[in-house]
């Protein structure tokens, strides 16, 4: 019966922490900067529509302004979330899903 105190560490929890170079190319993946889409809505235009939009237009999306949100990348949702500003102001979104495929794909 193992010791309650000592816990075992999953092996790639422990392989992360291995100091041989295939692991500091695994952990250097970590810093590569992704792009983050977050799609708000749709709208769909005829080409006419499109050519008549000018500065002050608005394009109503099929969404509402609380429906959630989806993050994507490349074309993929990892997540869902609402909008709210941020402290400085911006708009951000908090995660109030992480999508079941993003979890397996991430470990």
């Amino acid at each position: 019966m193992a010791n309650p105190e000592e816990a075992v560490q999953p092996v790639a929890e422990t392989d992360r922490r291995e100091p041989s170079s295939s692991n500091k190319y695994r952990r250097s993946i970590f810093n590569v900067p992704v792009t983050v889409t977050v799609s708000i809505g749709q709208a769909r235009l005829s080409v006419s529509e499109i050519l008549e939009l000018r500065p002050e237009s608005i394009v109503p999306l099929t969404s509402r302004i609380d429906d959630p949100v989806d993050l994507a990348i490349d074309n993929k949702i990892i997540a869902r979330g609402e909008l709210v500003e941020t402290e400085d102001g911006t708009l951000g979104v908090k995660i109030t899903e992480i999508a079941e495929q993003a979890s397996d794909a991430l470990g």
